[in-house]
């Protein structure tokens, strides 16, 4: 029944991202100006990640948010480049992982920690239980990555894994802010 409410929750976040980019412009995520609401979510205790709640996106932070899945080979494939980005980034950008696969069911909290141990995690990993940052962000894949302003404006995302270049590139391009 949880996979049943996951997939209808992924495919309904995916229609109405995709209908807000139609029928809005921009970058699909409601307005520009407001930024995307805060969601808490428990972190993993894992490497790099210390079981704390985190608020995601943390407004006054550049956040990156890569969304996961444990079965996923390209998730696995993208950890390199996403730990090479976050070790160039520093500690003034907000660099989280989240899975969005259903807790008990698909997956375990130490199954979480395990892949993360097996794939070099060196950053903040968090499951996002009730999929409201997945909703917030329209993740409708993994891996999926979203980077943020200072002000919780969307300024980058993109499906795929990504070279550590282009990830702190879009960082950087997110430190600048908004000058139109």
């Amino acid at each position: 029944m949880r996979r049943r409410d996951l997939l209808a929750g992924l495919a309904g976040a995916a229609t109405l991202g995709a209908g807000a980019y139609a029928v809005g412009g921009g970058n699909g995520f409601g307005d520009e100006t407001e930024g995307v609401e805060p969601v808490a979510l428990t972190a993993i205790e894992a490497p790099g990640s210390h079981g704390e709640t985190l608020t995601v996106p943390e407004r006054g932070r550049v956040t990156l948010v890569e969304f996961f899945a444990t079965w996923c080979d390209v998730c696995a494939a993208s950890m390199a480049p996403l730990g090479k980005a976050s070790d160039r980034v520093g500690d003034d950008v907000q660099f989280v992982s989240v899975t969005n696969e259903p807790l008990g069911h698909a997956v375990t909290r130490a199954e979480i920690r395990e892949w993360w141990v097996e794939h070099d995690g060196t950053w903040a990993v968090a499951p996002d239980e009730d999929l409201a940052l997945t909703e917030a962000l329209g993740a409708s894949a993994v891996p999926m990555v979203v980077v943020l302003d200072a002000d919780n404006v969307v300024t980058w995302s993109a499906k795929g894994k990504h070279s550590a270049e282009t990830l702190v590139s879009r960082i950087d391009e997110a430190r600048g802010g908004h000058d139109d």
